[in-house]
């Protein structure tokens, strides 16, 4: 393994500069001395989350599928009753049809719905990529119908995989 160059060894110490650790945790100092010209890295402690109440909590999505259910969609034994494909729509386009989507299926005694996000395009920036899908959870979390959905999970890859979700309805 070779060492750095000088320029190498600055570039590197300005990238270190804007780490921060995954865990809320404080990282642990590493026994191993870092190289002389990097400094290390401090980790950003963050306060502690506060207590959970005692009050109840209304169930999350995704809480109430059984084994069978888990193992249909897994395995991608479903079909599902109705599909939206959000492709090419912007976010306000995307969150007025998945409203649409709810409520027709709600109407109509649909149980299961198919929703096309796209896959997360590769060599993009993250913040660039994704922002469907990355709303589609809290979005239906905080749907007029979110009392009416019973599961949201990754579909299978004959729906498009990554790119799509099922969506669970309750019944009645």
């Amino acid at each position: 393994m070779r060492s750095l160059s000088p320029e190498e060894q600055a570039l590197w110490a300005k990238v270190a500069e804007t780490i921060r650790p995954l865990s809320r945790l404080p990282r642990l100092e590493q026994a191993a001395d870092p190289a002389p010209s990097i400094p290390p890295v401090r980790p950003v402690v963050r306060p502690a989350a506060p207590t959970p109440s005692l009050a109840p909590r209304k169930p999350s999505i995704g809480a109430t599928l059984d084994g069978t259910w888990d193992r249909k969609l897994r395995t991608g034994q479903v079909t599902p009753d109705r599909t939206l494909d959000l492709h090419g729509f912007t976010l306000d386009q995307a969150w007025s049809a998945i409203d649409g989507l709810l409520e027709d299926a709600v109407g109509r005694g649909d149980r299961v719905l198919l929703l096309i996000t796209g896959h997360v395009p590769k060599g993009e920036p993250p913040v660039a990529r994704g922002k469907i899908r990355a709303a589609a959870h809290d979005w239906l979390a905080a749907s007029r119908h979110a009392s009416r959905i019973a599961a949201v999970r990754n579909a299978h890859p004959r729906h498009g995989g990554g790119g799509s979700l099922y969506i669970i309805l309750r019944r009645g």
